[in-house]
């Protein structure tokens, strides 16, 4: 599997938890619905914006919508760290979601970067 697929399947794969831990927070009452939604939208627009990076009209389009994914990974990360701080989920629960969430943004940074010392 070629980079480019594995960033994307990666991108799917995690956005496909979010949801699953969205339904989940869905089900508690109060806060936890207001969270997920904050999650669901930032956690799935990730892989959203990659995907939309390959049809890239231009190196600045491409870069643009990662940098857009790079923000959303960073945010999803935000709200993952918030879950566990408010003790609304536990961290033995959402860790691999953690640690796929700052793998994800270091990749995308990588990518970026690397993009943009290319001419």
């Amino acid at each position: 599997m070629n980079q480019t697929l594995l960033y994307l399947y990666r991108t799917f794969t995690f956005s496909v938890r979010i949801v699953k831990l969205c339904q989940f927070l869905d089900d508690k009452p109060g806060v936890a619905r207001t969270l997920a939604q904050q999650l669901l939208r930032s956690g799935t627009s990730i892989g959203a914006n990659v995907k939309e990076a390959q049809a890239a009209q231009s190196k600045a389009d491409f870069i643009s919508k990662l940098m857009i994914a790079l923000k959303e990974s960073r945010e999803t990360r935000y709200w993952l760290r918030l879950l566990i701080a408010s003790e609304i989920v536990p961290q033995e629960k959402i860790s691999q979601l953690q640690s796929e969430a700052e793998e994800l943004t270091k990749i995308l940074g990588a990518i970026i970067i690397s993009t943009k010392s290319t001419t």
